[in-house]
């Protein structure tokens, strides 16, 4: 006969992230204690960070740290195995403990956020490694953008309303001008512009397009004489997709990105997207 009720599985999963086999497992094992069960699934999950290493990661959340007066900010996202942990607030304080870090250390990229060292003696790795044992799945940092030479600010989408952000968007615009940056940082989320500008566009990038609008057009059969200018509009039209300054603007089609930024006068000069998993 169990000696714990569904209640207490509930309080474990809820106190612990783990599933619920684990919970009714543990619960076993400590006698319908769950603080003893709660020591009973952290010793398992530090044996078993090594064996979720292969595992996939592809729920998590996106969050944001801004400055008061928006002088510098920053995004982050980490990664879990299910969206029952993603939701839970263990591993949102987790997210947020580790974006406060990074927006108040400065690094400068990945391997030098997990190799700060966020408490005592403890690096930012070693910390995600006990996140990862204590929630009980395979837990993982390994982006963030950071931005502070100009007025920053985030974006924040939900894809679902029970679960954290999992669209991030941080911009930055040379002047302050919170309603256009605003609705910009909105447009991101929505249409994922890949480059800013066309000059931003790698060249390597530009070349392998150009090569599939000429293939593409040759196997419609065009006429030869019209093949630059058919191969041209084809890679227009791939800028206008694929950057962010040549994009309709979401709220008025009728202008680019572009446009609205310079009737408001401001310079959008950089961006930053992130979606959990992609």
């Amino acid at each position: 006969m169990a000696n714990y009720t569904a209640a207490d599985v509930k309080t474990l999963r809820e106190l612990t992230g783990a599933g619920m086999l684990d919970c009714k497992k543990a619960l076993e094992e400590a006698e319908g204690n769950v603080d003893k069960a709660v020591e009973v699934l952290r010793v398992k999950g530090q044996k078993g960070v090594a064996k979720r290493e292969g595992r996939s990661a592809e729920n998590g959340a996106v969050v944001s740290v801004i400055a008061d007066d928006n002088a510098s900010g920053l995004i982050l996202e980490l990664k879990c195995e299910t969206d029952f942990v993603a939701k839970s607030e263990k591993f949102q304080t987790v997210a947020n403990a580790l974006a406060a870090h990074a927006a108040k250390t400065n690094p400068a990229d990945i391997e030098a956020l997990l190799a700060s060292e966020i408490e005592a003696g403890k690096t930012v790795q070693a910390f995600v490694d006990e996140a990862n044992a204590n929630l009980g799945e395979k837990i993982v940092l390994e982006r963030f953008a950071q931005f502070s030479d100009g007025y920053v600010t985030a974006y924040m989408h939900r894809t679902m309303p029970d679960l954290p952000p999992q669209i991030g968007v941080l911009i930055e615009l040379d002047t302050e001008n919170a309603e256009v940056a605003k609705g910009i940082a909105q447009h991101i989320a929505a249409f994922a512009p890949r480059y800013l500008a066309k000059e931003d566009v790698p060249a390597e990038v530009v070349e392998a397009e150009r090569r599939v609008a000429e293939e593409t057009t040759r196997a419609e059969g065009k006429p030869e004489a019209a093949l630059p200018k058919i191969v041209e509009g084809r890679l227009n039209g791939f800028f206008k997709e694929a950057t962010l300054l040549g994009q309709p603007y979401a709220l008025d089609n009728k202008k680019t990105v572009e446009k609205v930024l310079q009737e408001a006068g401001v310079t959008l000069k950089r961006f930053s997207r992130i979606k959990v998993g992609i």
